[in-house]
């Protein structure tokens, strides 16, 4: 079995930057108390300053893609809760119009 390898979030990365950068944190103690390998945090401080705000950005969706994916199913969800309402309506009507009709049925039989 393979390893498997640890993801951080763009906050988790912005943070690790930020304490050494701006606290003045050596990398080698940063990775000690962040439990992340120097390497990984010299390569996110060059990311931080070739790509500033725009480091970082992911292999997820981006919110809004997945909030407008979200709202579609939830609408095909709400279209789908609909029909089965009617369909249960439907049914219960058509079993009350035959339950009523197999005693009309059978109260004029036995006359």
């Amino acid at each position: 079995m393979g390893t498997v390898r640890r993801q951080f979030t763009k906050e988790f990365k912005q943070e690790a930057v930020r304490l050494i950068n701006d606290q003045g944190l050596s990398v080698a103690q940063a990775s000690r108390d962040l439990s992340v390998n120097a390497n990984v945090l010299h390569r996110w401080k060059k990311e931080s300053v070739e790509h500033g705000k725009k480091a970082f950005p992911g292999h997820g969706q981006p919110i809004e893609a997945e909030l407008a994916k979200l709202r579609r199913e939830n609408e095909v969800l709400r279209r789908e809760r609909d029909i089965l309402r009617k369909a249960t309506i439907f049914f219960a009507q058509y079993q009350d119009e035959t339950e009523s009709t197999a005693l009309a049925l059978s109260g004029s039989t036995s006359s």
